[in-house]
């Protein structure tokens, strides 16, 4: 089950590529890499205050809404939580991400 033969030696022989990456290319692959790591510190901030925002009213409906103490079990608070995280993660991060990205796009446009 491993990495077949042909393509194991096709991703050696890329690496060994006589081909140098310009200084404009080495340029952008920082920029993506910086923009990529800003998307994700972006959303791990939001997802951790996402998941305190939405726990303290998920725990609050638990134990004084006769309701959601009834028909929310432990399993469906946790999806509450975690989807309300999960969700706040992907968002912000794309949202970053897309902003860095134009932002060198109108940087190198006006250099």
């Amino acid at each position: 089950m491993g990495i077949p033969s042909e393509m194991r030696d096709a991703w050696i022989n890329r690496r060994k590529s006589l081909l140098i990456p310009s200084p404009y290319e080495e340029e952008k692959i920082a920029a993506s890499r910086r923009c990529t790591q800003e998307g994700v510190r972006a959303g791990t901030k939001a997802a951790a205050v996402a998941c305190v925002v939405t726990t303290v009213p998920t725990l609050l409906a638990v134990r004084m809404i006769p309701w959601a103490k009834h028909n929310l079990n432990y399993t469906a608070q946790a999806l509450i939580i975690s989807a309300a995280s999960i969700a706040t993660y992907f968002i912000t991060a794309d949202k970053t991400i897309l902003e860095c990205a134009r932002k060198n796009a109108q940087y190198k446009k006006s250099a």
